[in-house]
């Protein structure tokens, strides 16, 4: 066995190979779950009813006249649930709720022989309600103190100390929007009864193993009688994590019910209005700095807006308290983290689970504070980075801190900062009305899961007689890569070509107790996995293989569809040929693969231990223009370095870091969520329910010049292959994109204040924050930072 990041020669990790499923993708040939309903006969639709208040008790409920639509079948309420009537992991989320929680909550679902007859259907059923008192805002949830769950600190030094004698004290308030997931493929789900009783569903979900245990309780079913697959996502970015689960016992429930499959697929605006955001949060914060600008003291209350039920909201607070300090060394720190809880969506996984709003605070607080030191920003952020043998506010060494600071200087220099710098100031000498704004923010990642148990992966690879590979792992695909770079990592650990691998969809009967894909630790558990498994076979072959090359079963070597002794690939063999005797001498040619993260441990009440595997780090420079008298802006120029190891596909990281970035810009300047706060009908409800109403990137939000690069000689021991994690990291990047603009707005005021910015940083958000630096003449504004011992 080889250690697992040592890569063979030969291999195929590292080739820049396309997405597996590229040709099908840009064809239209590439089947998601909706696809795959018009192959059953009798197919029902599911359609729901939604209630149209945000808070309220179902007094009264006649479904008898839905039962009359023509080709409506059945009604489902909560007297048809044979099992447990919840669809979370907490208990607090009815499946089939009498008390209403959120404007849009479905409270039956209408089954019809076509979408149209189940949403007329639905349309027939008559409830009523009686309308309760509803908390909307955060700062309502705040003020009645509605919070759920746990409530954590993470504490590290003296606080008290922090402050005590420290040369500059500052103290503010932030509040930042959550973000609507947006996936190309909204919620769906496939179901039907087999001639055996056992139920399978096709789902579009990011946790298969989780979705048939939602499932099979609500059924009053074992596990092992349930079924769940997913064929591909378009699209999760976390949304599909939790959120699936309740859509797939519907239609299971259905089905077992009526006898015929059941589809369910949510329109947009029933996805936008029934499925769950990123968390908004509100901080209120107090630092402290020495007098050369070092971060002294940090003490903080975040809190986030839930939504109406848990879901995953203590973990993303978890994660958030995780990265409140980024890539800098506080030695006194304080923050508590509390979730609120609102008559909204119940908010849910976003790519970065809370890292990103962590981060957010802390970059937001250095961008506020560094012309109150009278230094620069992105020289406040240096002065405070981690240095080696220094350890996060919860207790993990920060390994590679110094990879950190290389990759910032390299950035620097790849991306002509200082240049640029004199560039910007000159332009915006010379333009009165335009102004343009020059970033630089870092990022650092922790990765793995916080709930330490699901840092484990399975995998089952069979090799045919013929020599071809066929692997199933846990894993799912969303169009992030994973199942191209689980190909690439088994012809790798097998020294065949990637031709000759072939992934089977994941589904639950095959590989089972998987954890979701997320985190972005898909490809290094499952990979890990997918490499203990073909090793296994691999070891077997090896001595199979030393028989006929007369050499020890070490010295046998695996290489591009060829085996040979050690030195001398000259007088080797076809590896289809080993396989083929191998059989004869009844050699086992498949096996099981397992592996678990090693060395994580964590105390979640304590907010203490080594939680993360690993720390993924990276860098962006963003510059913008923005016109003034306007706000309008446009991105001119990016430039990334991202550390992913020792990449095990360039072209897969090379465009999972461009749309993170992507993502996150979208989420701090142009995405933002409204609901109707007012005291009319319509309180609560969604008003950015469709993509006429809520801003996402597009082409035109695109960099002029857009420059992303991969660090080199990055290995990571103890990883697959020595690669790291891409998926979320680059989101946190897009931080850069609205600390730009924090820069071009202050231009248009005088220097050596601070300048506030509003988030999302919309080109609403920019004019007024631009006007208010015109305003300024020196005096402190309103809800500016202040100098607490001023």
């Amino acid at each position: 066995m080889t250690s697992l990041h040592e890569r063979p020669f030969g291999g195929t990790v590292g080739d820049a190979v396309p997405h597996e499923s590229a040709t099908a993708h840009v064809t239209g040939h590439a089947l998601y779950t909706d696809d795959l309903g018009v192959r059953l006969s009798n197919l029902l639709h599911a359609w729901p009813v939604q209630a149209p208040h945000a808070h309220a008790r179902v007094t009264r409920m006649d479904t008898s006249q839905a039962l009359n639509v023509s080709g409506v079948v059945r009604v489902l309420t909560a007297a048809d649930v044979p099992g447990t009537n919840d669809a979370g992991v907490k208990g607090d989320e009815p499946l089939f709720p009498t008390e209403v929680m959120y404007h849009g909550h479905p409270v039956v679902w209408v089954l019809g022989d076509s979408i149209d007859a189940a949403r007329l259907g639905a349309l027939a059923v008559e409830v009523e309600y009686e309308p309760l008192p509803s908390l909307i805002s955060i700062h309502d949830a705040i003020a009645a103190e509605s919070f759920q769950g746990a409530q954590s600190t993470l504490r590290r030094g003296d606080i008290h100390l922090g402050f005590e004698g420290a040369a500059h004290t500052f103290e503010g308030e932030f509040e930042f929007g959550g973000q609507e997931h947006f996936y190309l493929e909204t919620n769906a789900a496939l179901a039907y009864v087999d001639e055996a009783g056992q139920i399978f569903i096709q789902s579009s979900t990011q946790h298969p193993s989780e979705t048939q245990e939602i499932a099979a309780h609500v059924l009053g079913l074992e596990a092992a009688q349930v079924t769940v697959q997913c064929l591909r996502m378009g699209g999760g970015f976390g949304g599909k994590e939790m959120q699936p689960h309740g859509y797939a016992a519907i239609a299971a429930l259905g089905s077992v019910l009526t006898g015929r499959p059941v589809r369910l697929r949510l329109n947009r605006t029933q996805d936008m209005t029934m499925t769950g955001k990123r968390h908004p949060f509100h901080a209120r914060w107090k630092v402290a700095f020495d007098e050369s600008g070092k971060l002294r003291a940090l003490q903080a209350t975040l809190t986030s807006d839930g939504g109406w039920s848990l879901d995953l909201s203590e973990p993303v607070m978890a994660r958030a308290l995780c990265h409140i300090d980024n890539a800098y060394y506080i030695p006194h720190v304080e923050v508590h983290g509390r979730i609120a809880r609102t008559n909204k969506t119940s908010q849910t996984a976003f790519r970065g689970f809370g890292g990103p709003q962590g981060m957010l605070v802390i970059e937001d607080i250095l961008g506020r504070c560094a012309p109150l030191l009278g230094t620069q920003a992105h020289e406040l952020r240096r002065l405070n980075f981690y240095q080696p043998g220094e350890a996060t506010p919860y207790g993990q060494p920060v390994r590679h801190a110094e990879r950190l600071e290389d990759l910032w200087a390299q950035l620097l220099v790849s991306g002509n900062f200082e240049n640029r710098q004199r560039e910007v100031r000159a332009f915006n000498d010379a333009h009165p009305h335009t102004k343009r704004g020059l970033a630089i923010t870092p990022v650092k990642f922790g990765i793995s899961f916080n709930f330490t148990a699901y840092n484990q992966a399975g995998a089952l690879v069979h090799v045919y007689k013929d020599g071809s590979v066929l692997i199933n792992h846990g894993g799912t695909e969303m169009g992030q890569g994973l199942h191209t770079k689980m190909i690439q990592v088994a012809a790798t650990a097998l020294g065949v070509p990637v031709g000759w691998v072939r992934l089977a969809p994941t589904r639950t009967d095959k590989v089972p107790n998987t954890s979701a894909t997320a985190a972005s630790s898909g490809a290094d558990l499952n990979g890990g996995a997918i490499k203990n498994a073909c090793e296994q076979i691999k070891e077997r072959l090896s001595g199979v293989a030393a028989g006929a090359l007369g050499v020890h079963p070490n010295d046998v070597r695996f290489e591009e569809g060829l085996v040979f002794p050690l030195g001398h690939p000259d007088k080797g063999m076809d590896f289809k040929a080993l396989v083929h005797d191998a059989y004869h001498l009844r050699t086992q040619l498949w096996a099981a693969g397992f592996y678990r993260t090693p060395g994580l441990h964590w105390d979640r009440v304590a907010m203490h231990g080594e939680p993360f595997k690993y720390f993924a780090y990276g860098a962006a420079i963003t510059e913008v223009e923005v016109d003034g008298f306007s706000g309008l802006y446009r991105t001119r120029r990016v430039d990334i370095l991202q550390d992913v190891g020792d990449s095990l596909s360039p072209l897969i990281d090379l465009g999972q870091v461009e749309g993170g970035y992507v993502q996150g810009a979208g989420w701090l300047t142009l995405e933002e969520l409204r609901w109707d706060e007012s005291d009319g009908p319509n309180r609560g409800r969604l008003s950015t329910q469709a993509a006429s109403t809520y801003k996402l990137p597009s082409f035109s939000e695109m960099p002029e010049v857009f420059n992303v690069a991969l660090m080199e000689r990055a290995t990571e021991s103890g990883v697959v292959y020595g690669s790291k994690a891409v998926g979320e990291p680059p989101l946190m990047l897009g931080i850069s994109a609205r600390e730009a603009l924090r820069q071009a707005a202050a231009a248009f005021g005088p220097a050596g204040r601070t300048q506030e910015l509003a988030s999302p940083a919309t080109p609403e958000a920019v004019f007024w924050a631009l006007e208010n630096a015109r305003q300024v003449h020196g005096a402190a504004q309103p809800g500016n930072v202040v100098a607490a011992d001023d």
